[in-house]
């Protein structure tokens, strides 16, 4: 089976056939800039509270603290990183949450016509799971958000348990990506002077042992870069972000998605979007919020996703609530705002196999608080 096949019959994150290569040097060589949408203006509120450009729409999956319809199980608080899954006729959204303690992941299961047929628990008794990753074997890699955190390999079709993954290293983790071309897993560190990391498995599609190494490059913007070993993965007493002379320091490690050569990885520190070229070894931006001509449209970077067509999805924590498209030729513009909830971020952006279906959360919701979560699925003609 070729790497095209293996990731369609997966589907990691929901973007199986993302055309990174699309995107021009050009457009890497200057950061992207505000733009006509591909979608063009967004509409007012609909019921839901989102505003959303013509043709697209909107409903809400889930609530926190609720149970989600048609099934018998209860939503997790403050939903954060997701992504989808084939499923038989169907497909699966997973989604994190990001509370301590407890935290841990839940899954959705649909049906090939959209409705719902089982929500379930992925994973328990873990703490601060933020954000993370699908792999191109099916699992969902879950990620702790507090020091010394651990990777968990979580198993969204149900009826497998969980594996600690302490390989993947011991840091603050917020995302995760697979690289198929290279057999290796880029990680992200939510430190305002993190790491970018990637993980060499002995065996791929194997994360039990393997090299985790740390990007080493220069102070500027873009360039070439190396990697080094990380002495001790397990970052005691020295955190892993510590103990290699050069590494290059991000801040606030954030969303990660990789497709055709690229990985393409956010910070919120400084809000930027990043893309290593895993093919030239070398990084660029290719955005960067202080750098946009007029008003920045995308603030609060955050969660990344990517589609077929090659565009970038980026969710903003904060800001205006709003998840931002930055298409290959470098313009980035709304595609959805959520109204009313100033108190929230949007978390876990992620495509149905097919790409009609978009699902994300409103962490905290209209209430401000965990407690208020709602996950929504926008439909629409994707390009």
């Amino acid at each position: 089976m070729d790497r095209r096949t293996v990731l369609l019959a997966t589907v990691t994150g929901g973007a199986a056939a993302f055309a990174g290569s699309l995107w021009s040097g050009v457009a890497l060589a200057a950061p992207a800039q505000p733009g006509p949408s591909p979608y063009g203006p967004l509409g007012a509120a609909d019921a839901n509270g989102l505003h959303l450009p013509a043709g697209f729409t909107s409903r809400v999956i889930a609530r926190s603290r609720q149970v989600v319809a048609g099934t018998s199980y209860t939503w997790h608080d403050a939903p954060d990183g997701g992504a989808c899954f084939a499923a038989g006729t169907g497909w699966i959204y997973v989604s994190n949450s990001e509370i301590t303690p407890g935290g841990g992941a839940s899954a959705i299961r649909f049906n090939a016509d959209g409705t719902i047929a089982s929500a379930y628990r992925i994973l328990s008794n873990t703490n601060q799971n933020c954000a993370g990753g699908a792999t191109p074997w099916g699992t969902w890699l879950s990620c702790e958000e507090v020091s010394r955190g651990f990777v968990y390999e979580t198993y969204p079709q149900g009826g497998t348990s969980a594996v600690q993954r302490p390989a993947l290293g011991r840091f603050k983790h917020e995302a995760a990506a697979a690289d198929p071309d290279r057999r290796v897993i880029y990680l992200t560190e939510d430190e305002s002077s993190g790491c970018f990391y990637r993980f060499r498995p002995t065996v791929w599609g194997d994360l039990s042992s393997g090299t985790l190494e740390v990007l080493v490059a220069g102070t500027a913007t873009s360039g070439p870069v190396t990697w080094a070993p990380i002495p001790d993965p397990d970052g005691s007493p020295t955190y892993t972000r510590s103990q290699v002379s050069g590494a290059k320091k991000f801040n606030g490690g954030e969303g990660c998605w990789y497709a055709d050569g690229t990985c393409w990885f956010t910070t919120k520190g400084d809000n930027r979007v990043w893309a290593y070229d895993a093919v030239n070894q070398r990084i660029d931006l290719a955005y960067d919020d202080s750098l946009v001509s007029g008003t920045a449209p995308l603030t609060g970077v955050d969660n990344i996703t990517g589609t077929g067509s090659g565009d970038l999805y980026v969710a903003e924590d904060g800001g205006n609530m709003e998840i931002n498209v930055i298409t290959p030729a470098g313009v980035v513009a709304p595609f959805v705002r959520i109204s009313g909830q100033g108190s929230s971020e949007i978390c876990g952006p992620a495509f149905s196999p097919d790409g009609s279906r978009l699902y994300f959360s409103s962490q905290r919701g209209t209430s401000g608080f965990s407690s208020g979560g709602i996950t929504y699925e926008v439909r629409g003609p994707f390009r």
